[in-house]
């Protein structure tokens, strides 16, 4: 089966910086789409980042400017740069895969990591 697994949030000041990573391990042959969403208390989740396979990234407007996804595709992995950080950028960061191929064949639609925390506060 496949899982994700975030890293990197913590507790910064504002203006600064952060980079989260996300690996994703199985027996995976490609993932169509990585991204980035984050939700904050009494909050709906927003989209963050996304970046599909053909390296076209879309970024949603509060990040744009501030935030960098990127990936590794040998690694499976995703990542986000996060400069600028304001406070109403708190939340709880998610990584997610969509169209993963696994080497037996199998296909999954979708999967989601667990989460990692960003707090921004003086």
């Amino acid at each position: 089966q496949v899982q994700l697994v975030e890293s990197g949030g913590g507790l910064v000041q504002p203006g600064g910086s952060l980079r989260l990573s996300c690996a994703a391990s199985g027996s995976i042959v490609s993932i169509d789409t990585m991204g980035w969403s984050r939700q904050a208390p009494g909050k709906q989740r927003e989209l963050v980042a996304t970046m599909p396979s053909n390296g076209m990234t879309n970024y949603a407007g509060s990040a744009k400017g501030r935030f960098t996804i990127s990936r590794d595709n040998a690694k499976n992995t995703v990542y986000l740069q996060m400069n600028s950080l304001k406070p109403e950028d708190t939340a709880v960061y998610f990584c997610n895969a969509d169209g993963i191929r696994l080497l037996s064949g199998s296909y999954y639609f979708g999967a989601w990591g667990q989460g990692t925390q960003v707090t921004v506060s003086s």
